[in-house]
């Protein structure tokens, strides 16, 4: 009985097979400029006549996305109904389209950002446009007026870049004025067996390394994937900004395949483009922080003519008064910080509709037209915290106010995210703020999708599990394979706080390692905690934003290690997780013929201060290597400057590898 059965298995199979064929006037396929993408795309025809986009992916021969559902859910029973046409139900978009034409170019081109990880990005693609049609011909027009041809037009845009591969849904504009409720996506991605996800289900949640099964809720979007072909994978949303934000969940039908699970529907009208889905692979892990210039590449360029007043810099948090702030004015100028930021509290409880965003409550002392001008005479900015039910009401009213005082920024708090409304209204308050020379850190779930190159008000943003809520080390060294792939976090970098769960060396390193052109430095902290910790001068010197980055080793989870390069000076961090951990690293970024000082700050328990970080001097090349004794939950951190010949006199010469 058993052999019948499975005869009858394979029977069915074998039917199954032969009801569905690929229609090879679709079959397309797009490479990327270095060869190792391939991306192809085809529909196929089922025995009932039907048609489905589907797509595959593959990085240098090996799987990447196995066979996957492409399209767009759309109800259009309004627009049906205005057009005095009976409704089709046309939901299935994707379905049955009729394919019309295909184009190809390639782009080859480098830009400046205002500023960022790099001083120069290269945007450099191949990029494949497939027509589709949908709908039959009438013709004329309806009584009231409306063209009667039913034809809707869907592109699919594809875009390899030998840093990932992207592709998003374009809706041309239609003569009969055509708008689209969107109510979700068919898109999928199809894993090998055996991959494992880092689970985050929310923005500021913890990460945990699962199998693409029995997941209890959607996963986070940047989503780095382990493959068993020994890749690295992620998977990540770009240019989300008039749409619904996107998530994963696991496909109920399909083992091992995810789904894009949208927040809610989206109304657009044509001509649209959705938001682009990227995939990037590689053998190497830290090569996807090496290649996220991906995610800005995919966004518009710079909307902002006059971007002088546009400063990223180092911030400290000061309590709520005149004394207090103008102790971190001080503190901030003697230490190299560029801004001193007044968080929430100040005009009210911040959850309350009733605060009023335009007044300081009574009971604080603050004047910010004197701490402003007091601020400005020292060379610091004031940032202010405003939540969003103040924003929502009274934007139109504190910009000009903020600018009158002098108000420099604003960080947004407690934002609503997801839904197409929100995502707007947030995109556009950016926008606004930009007008009146005011820069953004918006905080709480919001998580970047690559506006910060199109407005650049933008610096930072939240969606991050940071210092607010004390992570170990492990999650420390998860987050730069993760987070920080779609652009700047802000963890709100402790160092004196007894709550954090790291060294003082591995909160150093942070400032290297975790990119964001606002960097808070001492959340927790306040100018009477230093004692005149010598090491401190590595925050002193840091910068927020570079010409050039190296992420040079690391595995997620395990440890990383970044260099970032301004000017002629680099700064590099190392962070291991909550394991001692010995690495090795070669300076072989450094500039070859120079020699540098190398400032170097680990983790040592018998230096005789409360922080118990060692500064080491040495004199280096690039083509030294330096070993480091990490300690459990510890890093490194090190700045080089170019060596004087006083310098080489004065510090040991490198001779071999030098252990720390």
């Amino acid at each position: 009985m058993k052999k019948y059965f499975i005869l009858f298995i394979f029977f069915c199979s074998f039917l199954q097979a032969q009801s569905q064929h690929i229609l090879e006037n679709t079959k397309a396929t797009l490479i990327s400029p270095d060869g190792k993408y391939e991306f192809t795309f085809y529909q196929k025809e089922f025995a009932d006549k039907t048609k489905q986009m589907y797509y595959t992916l593959s990085y240098d021969g090996k799987s990447v996305i196995e066979e996957s559902e492409l399209g767009v859910l759309i109800e259009n029973q309004l627009f049906e109904s205005a057009l005095g046409i009976p409704n089709d139900n046309c939901k299935l978009w994707s379905e049955n389209l009729t394919f019309t034409e295909s184009e190809t170019k390639n782009i080859n081109q480098t830009w400046k950002p205002v500023y960022g990880e790099r001083s120069i990005v290269r945007d450099h693609y191949n990029e494949l446009i497939l027509k589709f049609r949908k709908g039959e011909d009438q013709s004329g027009t309806t009584d009231n007026g409306y063209d009667k041809r039913r034809y809707y037009f869907i592109d699919l845009v594809v875009r390899a870049y030998n840093e990932g591969v992207a592709f998003r849904y374009h809706f041309p504009e239609a003569t009969n004025g055509l708008f689209l409720h969107i109510t979700g996506e068919q898109t999928q991605f199809a894993l090998p067996e055996g991959t494992t996800a880092y689970y985050e289900r929310w923005a500021q949640g913890p990460y945990s390394l699962l199998p693409l099964k029995d997941w209890t809720d959607e996963c986070e979007r940047p989503l780095t994937l382990k493959l068993p072909n020994g890749l690295t994978v992620a998977l990540a949303e770009a240019g989300m900004v008039d749409y619904t934000r996107m998530k994963f969940r696991l496909n109920d039908k399909k083992d091992n395949t995810l789904q894009a699970s949208l927040y809610g529907s989206a109304d657009v009208i044509t001509p649209y483009n959705t938001p682009w889905r990227v995939i990037m692979a590689v053998e190497k892990p830290v090569d996807l922080i090496n290649n996220n210039d991906i995610i800005l590449n995919l966004n518009p360029d710079n909307n902002i003519a006059n971007t002088s007043w546009i400063k990223p810099g180092k911030v400290i948090r000061s309590g709520l008064s005149q004394e207090e702030a103008k102790a971190c004015v001080d503190f901030a100028a003697e230490r190299g910080l560029q801004y001193v930021h007044l968080d929430a509290g100040w005009y009210g409880p911040e959850m309350s509709v009733s605060s009023d965003a335009t007044t300081v409550r009574e009971d604080k002392d603050i004047n910010f037209r004197e701490l402003t001008q007091y601020a400005a005479d020292k060379g610091i900015g004031i940032f202010v915290y405003v939540n969003q039910r103040a924003l929502y009401q009274q934007l139109d009213e504190i910009l000009p106010l903020y600018k009158e005082w002098g108000i420099k920024g604003i960080k947004f708090g407690f934002v609503q995210i997801g839904n197409q409304k929100w995502s707007t209204w947030l995109h556009d308050a950016i926008k606004k703020c930009a007008e009146y020379e005011i820069l953004v850190d918006v905080h709480d779930e919001y998580r970047p999708t690559g506006f910060s190159r199109t407005y650049p008000n933008l610096l930072t943003q939240e969606g991050i599990r940071g210092n607010e809520e004390m992570p170990d080390a492990t999650h420390n060294v998860i987050l730069p394979y993760t987070r920080f792939l779609v652009g700047a976090g802000d963890y709100t970098i402790c160092y004196y706080n007894n709550r954090i769960k790291t060294t003082h060396a591995h909160q150093l390193a942070m400032a290297a390692v975790y990119y964001s052109p606002l960097q808070f430095i001492y959340w927790y902290d306040n100018p009477k905690m230093y004692e005149g910790e010598p090491e401190i001068e590595f925050f002193d010197k840091v910068k927020t934003v570079w010409d050039d980055t190296k992420a040079i080793d690391g595995k997620p989870g395990e440890f990383v290690t970044i260099a970032r390069r301004s000017g002629d000076e680099w700064f590099m961090g190392s962070m291991t997780n909550t394991d001692t951990r010995s690495i090795s690293t070669a300076l072989d970024f450094l500039n070859p013929g120079k020699k540098y000082v190398a400032n170097i700050y680990t983790d040592d328990d018998k230096i005789n201060t409360k922080t118990k970080v060692r500064i080491t001097k040495l004199i280096v090349d690039n083509q030294s290597v330096l070993q480091f004794r990490l300690k459990a939950s510890g890093g490194a951190a090190v700045h080089f400057t170019p060596a004087t010949k006083d310098d080489l006199k004065k510090y040991k010469a490198y001779k071999k590898n030098q252990v720390l």
